[in-house]
């Protein structure tokens, strides 16, 4: 018998969304205990979570303390030997899901199974990712992300759609639903704090491989992402930026990481001028 998932959601302001993420977590069987794990909020998160799941564990964090750090005391605060699954507060988990998850990250060498993410509307969100290197970085900067991503060799982003069709395994995905093993967590160890937010995911799935624990997708799981304003806050987008090369150099040498750097520099400074968002992230670089 399977063993129940334990079910780790991060918040920070999160009022106008966690009801809905607790309900459909409320209503999969496979879910044993739940924690909440809330990183510093100023509205009524953590009442409305209480509230929500009388039976969750709600944790408040001593200020805003980042994603990682939400997720290494959930974790903590599970104390239980079957897999944990990952959550952002803007996720809504369909019928399903957990269990086609479970099936995935059974398959042999799985360390990490992760769903098909689409918006609200049912559009397929792009959340499957390559392993960043020089030359994908030089094709972002020059084509762009979303163009690049449509070959394997020029970007991060997995943007053909036979991939999201297909189960399979990948570099890395997006960190808003994941389900991980224990065994993964306990090889891998925690994950890395100092990001904040952005890029914790792709450091934690990386040293996941490097423990020999793959990361698995799987389309017979769906979930719904109202989405995040990375793309929107100049602040968030600088950060999302600068965390890229924070990761990169952690995995590179010194003369790579510079020229990873000038990269992020010239995509940045030739969009600048078209979008606050681009000017932001190119002052953080510089």
């Amino acid at each position: 018998m399977t063993e129940p998932v334990g079910v780790v959601v991060v918040t920070h302001n999160s009022a106008a969304i966690i009801g809905d993420c607790l309900a459909s977590i409320a209503a999969a069987p496979e879910v044993g205990a739940v924690v909440v794990v809330d990183s510093g909020s100023s509205d009524a998160t953590v009442e409305l979570a209480m509230n929500a799941v009388p039976e969750a564990v709600v944790l408040s964090l001593d200020g805003n303390q980042g994603y990682a750090a939400g997720i290494n005391a959930g974790v903590r605060a599970l104390d239980a030997a079957g897999s944990v699954l990952v959550l952002n507060p803007d996720i809504r988990l369909a019928v399903g899901v957990i269990r086609a998850l479970q099936a995935a990250l059974a398959e042999p060498g799985t360390g990490i199974a992760v769903p098909r993410i689409v918006d609200d509307h049912g559009h397929l969100q792009h959340s499957l990712r390559r392993r960043p290197t020089l030359l994908r970085a030089i094709g972002e900067a020059v084509l762009g992300g979303g163009r690049s991503g449509r070959f394997p060799a020029l970007g991060e982003m997995v943007m053909a759609t036979p991939p999201y069709e297909e189960a399979g395994v990948h570099d890395w995905a997006t960190g808003a639903a994941m389900l991980i093993s224990r065994s993964c967590l306990d090889a891998v160890g925690p994950w890395d704090e100092s990001f904040f937010l952005y890029s914790e995911e792709t450091d934690f799935a990386l040293r996941a491989a490097a423990a020999g624990f793959s990361l698995r997708y799987t389309p017979e799981a769906t979930v719904t992402h109202l989405g995040g304003d990375a793309m929107t806050s100049p602040q968030l987008y600088a950060r999302l930026t600068t965390n890229r090369l924070t990761l990169y150099r952690r995995h590179h040498a010194r003369v790579a990481s510079a020229t990873y750097r000038g990269a992020l520099i010239l995509g940045e400074a030739l969009r600048a001028p078209f979008a606050p968002t681009h000017r932001a992230a190119l002052r953080a670089l510089l």
